[in-house]
């Protein structure tokens, strides 16, 4: 192991140290403690460890180009991240609904349930939960009383999150699993400790944060542009991006409306619509199961030998309905560092007992393979050939965006046969492309189409009829992007990235588009601003013959 190399690993254990949670669940194994310290003092010594950490890696020399891409990415991601600390955000960081409190919930469903310590560790999380909430309140505090806070529309949104989480199903579902086994007291009583938690923390949210919060959904320039470094691993100019967003979004509507046309002749894509969620359709969350179960395990088998080479503990992905859960969207976790437990794809499911499918089938290939599972999984699955840092952090806008082409290539590869299939995929890509604009609209105050500024009604308006959102996900998917800045943004705008360097590497007289995916899956993550530049470099050996 080079020194670099030693390094990434060493900060994957000191993070995971210092921060339990969220190495849980990105899969980091060992023995990890109950509890992230989400207060000032918990936020400052990850500050600090990113302050050594790069100091260290200024000392070390690269012994080729393995390192040299593992040192780059440690050091775009670290600065990245020391932008964020020194700009107070971890004193504001409120959002809904995958903020904090998704983070807290999700992480006891990810915890295994199939030994003694496995329940011991379960009865210890859920027992840490209120001590994390009141830390994590206690940065809020601190960020109030430095002039640092989170809009007012966050807070309401997240209390009334943490009001779900009180009778959330994930707790008796525990309680079920474990029956009358050795810690069914312990268990109870965890579960509500955690519920006494999020009910006082609801309660601090609503009364005591509200009204002291901003009035301002938008964050501003200065912070948005720390955000979309975050999460696109590169400095953009949003106001090109902005006015490419509102083109491709036109573009896309296009081919919508010719897309409607083939569902019935002369008809809107409303029409289309209408006609599609009466005819392609299940009943049941035990049929919808069953069709996501059926679609993943098909992309897996047409996928492997013929596109790419999927690695054989990538070829199981489990489908897991998110019962109770307001992210709003599907969701991925990846495969754990031994990958024991494999790549889950969430599927919120509500109280919905119909589910359309033909606006769904583009988030199963977006979400598994050949989208984050293929390539998050990889990561996991590619073991040392890549650093410890490189398998376990992602830049949003390489993996989104990789998700997207995804359904790209699946549409390029003729998969959006099934009635109204390419009409949902269209969908979802108009989705992305609405993202962007109310993302950058919202956060930097730019004028809409018609003139007037973005609010939060007319974004959601917006998402309805442009966005081709369904109607109960329009709330929670607005509420996310005036929370969570500069992420909704890494989709389309990774796509785009990704785009142009396939597009680049086609102009090449050998090329090869399998050889090409590999190439990309081995390369593991990277920000946007180097994407062209590493596959030119790492590619070139897979399919030019250089």
């Amino acid at each position: 192991m080079t020194a670099i190399y030693r390094l990434c690993s060493d900060y994957v254990d000191q993070r995971a140290a210092l921060d339990p949670v969220g190495a849980s669940i990105s899969g980091v194994s060992g023995s990890l403690g109950p509890a992230t310290d989400y207060s000032p003092e918990g936020y400052g010594a990850r500050a600090e460890l990113i302050d050594t950490t790069l100091a260290t890696l200024a000392t070390l020399d690269e012994t080729g180009p393995a390192d040299r891409r593992a040192a780059a990415y440690l050091r775009e991601r670290l600065e990245a991240q020391r932008a964020w600390h020194e700009a107070g955000e971890p004193y504001r960081n409120l959002s809904a609904p995958l903020g904090l409190l998704h983070t807290l919930h999700t992480c006891v469903q990810l915890m295994p349930r199939a030994t003694s310590a496995d329940w011991q560790a379960i009865v210890a999380r859920l027992n840490a939960i209120p001590g994390m909430l009141r830390g994590w309140r206690k940065s809020l505090e601190y960020g109030l009383d430095q002039g640092l806070a989170a809009a007012r529309r966050q807070a309401v949104e997240a209390a009334a999150q943490a009001e779900r989480f009180v009778a959330s199903e994930v707790h008796q579902d525990l309680i079920v699993a474990h029956g009358d086994g050795a810690y069914a007291v312990e268990l109870r009583d965890a579960v509500d400790q955690a519920r006494h938690g999020y009910v006082e923390t609801a309660r601090y949210l609503r009364e005591d944060y509200a009204p002291r919060a901003a009035t301002a959904d938008g964050v501003g320039p200065e912070r948005y542009a720390v955000a979309s470094r975050m999460y696109l691993g590169a400095d953009i100019d949003a106001r090109e991006a902005y006015a490419w967003g509102w083109a491709e979004l036109e573009r896309i509507e296009a081919e919508m409306a010719a897309e409607a046309d083939r569902v019935r002749p002369g008809a809107t894509v409303d029409e289309a619509t209408a006609i599609l969620d009466a005819t392609e359709y299940v009943e049941g969350s035990a049929a919808y199961h069953d069709w996501l179960r059926s679609w993943h395990d098909w992309a897996i088998r047409t996928l492997d030998g013929t596109h790419f080479d999927i690695a054989d503990p990538l070829r199981t992905i489990e489908v897991a309905l998110a019962h109770g859960s307001s992210s709003g969207a599907a969701y991925y976790t990846p495969p754990s560092e031994d990958l024991s437990r494999p790549g889950r794809t969430w599927w919120p499911v509500g109280a919905q007992q119909r589910f359309t499918t033909w606006n769904e089938l583009s988030t199963v290939f977006h979400e598994g393979v050949p989208g984050h599972h293929l390539q998050l999984g990889a990561n996991r699955a590619l073991g040392d050939s890549l650093s410890r840092f490189q398998r376990f952090t992602q830049v949003s806008g390489h993996a989104e965006g990789w998700a997207l082409y995804a359904e790209r290539l699946a549409d390029e590869l003729g998969w959006f046969t099934e009635p109204g299939t390419r009409l949902g995929m269209l969908g979802s890509a108009a989705l992305r492309a609405a993202r962007v604009v109310i993302d950058i609209g919202v956060h930097l105050d730019l004028p809409r189409d018609d003139g007037h500024r973005w609010t939060f009604e007319n974004a959601q308006e917006f998402l309805r009829t442009r966005g081709r959102e369904p109607a109960h996900r329009v709330h929670p998917e607005v509420v996310r992007y005036f929370g969570w800045p500069g992420q909704a943004i890494s989709y389309k705008l990774g796509e785009r990235a990704w785009l142009a360097a396939r597009e680049e590497a086609r102009r090449q007289p050998d090329f090869d588009l399998k050889a090409w995916h590999t190439a990309a899956l081995e390369l593991g993550p990277v920000g946007l601003d180097t994407l062209a530049r590493e596959l030119r470099g790492d590619a070139g050996s897979s399919y030019s013959g250089d």
